[in-house]
């Protein structure tokens, strides 16, 4: 998930009751919330270096736990420091701080295991990807109910509220102004719940509510999105039901070895299939609310065959990226062009994502020289 929604819950986790645990706890839990993320230092090396390592050891079970012991023990640590310095008493406890900070970090990895980017939580012992398939990378549903939370219990002083009420217009904005694109079009459903969830949040403010329910607010949003989950589960069976007859009827006769239904943005009756048989990876969208009539946009690519394949091989074998990239991807595909005795170029794609020839998102060009091809 983007980190807006790993910040809302690691606000959420310590409004919950985490706060309570010692001085500074809030803080500790928005910092533990996101702290996986930290992978992201892997990109001053580059693209290829990000995508190995994102969603690597700091998703992982090892990586989760060492960084949800280190952040307590830096604040707890620099309080003491800054104690001494001050001649007060520390204030930090701790054992609080770390039960704060594993609640908030722990949820990373699972937020981001409910997308269809995946984690490999094993590591380093097994780096196999892990994928829920559940939601979008991006969720409007998840702002608004984290956000309703946050809003109502953390805007007391003017520039809390001030900053709640930007975000709240900013990502109003997002929603109704983006224009739409494929997978990214939000249903006209979607926007008019944003604005009616906005216009609860407003009354809940003007009736006090958070004075009445305080942790309980907190506590009922994250069952809310847990129970969000489940909802989510149950389309994607149905969806999946829907899917595996579809691919059989477009394989006509190959064999289906693998399949993925994955959602797309905040519609739990739209989703994006895609299925490998052993000549082809095929991709296709699924609409539970229509009925499948034969006629919806099927992408066909044929797997690498002959000297295609030695050249794909080859890339991953010579070209680093390429063999990163083949390693991440789930459904991976490619195109070959032979210019030689220029060169020979590899297009890469996963298929999840992107095209071959569809942009630079999630694909790759490999460029071999001809010599060393027969």
């Amino acid at each position: 998930m983007e980190n807006l929604t790993h910040t809302l819950v690691g606000l959420a986790v310590a409004k919950a009751g985490a706060e309570r645990a010692s001085p500074y706890a809030t803080t500790v839990c928005l910092i533990a919330a996101n702290a996986p993320d930290a992978d992201i230092i892997a990109a001053l090396d580059g693209w290829c270096t990000y995508l190995h390592h994102h969603r690597g050891i700091t998703h992982s079970v090892v990586g989760t736990l060492a960084l949800a012991l280190l952040i307590p023990i830096l604040f707890w640590g620099g309080d003491r420091l800054l104690a001494r310095l001050h001649q007060r008493a520390p204030r930090a406890r701790l054992r609080g701080l770390a039960l704060a900070s594993l609640l908030a970090c722990v949820t990373h990895p699972l937020l981001d295991w409910t997308n269809n980017y995946g984690v490999r939580p094993w590591l380093p012992f097994d780096d196999r990807w892990y994928y829920g398939d559940l939601v979008f990378i991006v969720d409007p549903y998840l702002w608004l109910i984290l956000g309703s939370a946050g809003f109502l219990l953390a805007s007391r002083t003017a520039w809390q509220k001030a900053f709640w009420i930007a975000l709240a217009l900013a990502l109003t904005t997002l929603i109704w102004a983006v224009p739409a694109r494929e997978r990214f079009d939000l249903p006209l459903t979607t926007r008019l719940i944003w604005l009616a969830g906005l216009a609860a949040i407003a009354w809940g403010a003007k009736t006090r509510v958070a004075e009445r329910w305080g942790s309980k607010l907190a506590i009922g949003a994250l069952v809310v999105v847990a129970l969000y989950w489940v909802t989510l589960s149950i389309f994607h069976g149905a969806a999946t039901e829907r899917a595996r007859v579809r691919a059989h009827q477009i394989a006509r006769g190959e064999r289906v070895e693998r399949m993925a239904v994955m959602p797309t943005l905040a519609n739990p009756t739209q989703w994006r299939v895609v299925f490998e048989t052993e000549s082809a990876v095929y991709r296709f969208e699924l609409s539970l609310g229509e009925e499948t009539t034969g006629n919806e946009s099927v992408l066909r690519y044929e797997r690498p065959r002959g000297r295609e394949a030695e050249a794909v091989a080859r890339a991953a074998d010579e070209d680093r990226c390429a063999r990163i990239f083949l390693d991440f991807a789930r459904f991976p595909v490619a195109q070959v062009s032979f210019d030689c005795p220029r060169r020979i170029l590899v297009r890469l794609a996963d298929l999840r994502y992107a095209e071959p020839s569809g942009g630079r998102n999630f694909t790759l060009d490999a460029e071999l020289p001809c010599a060393a091809h027969r």
